[in-house]
């Protein structure tokens, strides 16, 4: 996903990109340079979006004890 930088310097960061890191008008980001050479765009404060499983942890509830389950498959 590329975006061009304006005379100014200024560069429009991407809808999806901000969608993902969760920035909204005066998100303060961070440009970090990593071992390979590569910049990273990372919000400022740290925080990090959910995992896209996140938000499943738990929604299934305790469910049978494999003593239950086992007598479930013989039949019993």
């Amino acid at each position: 996903m590329a975006t061009r930088v304006t005379s100014n310097g200024r560069v429009t960061v991407p809808k999806r990109v901000r969608d993902y890191l969760g920035i909204e008008p005066s998100t303060e980001i961070a440009f970090r340079r990593v071992a390979d050479g590569r910049i990273v765009i990372e919000r400022a404060d740290g925080t990090r979006p959910p995992s896209r499983f996140a938000k499943l942890i738990g929604i299934a509830g305790p469910g049978p004890s494999t003593d239950e389950i086992m007598s479930m498959l013989r039949g019993e």
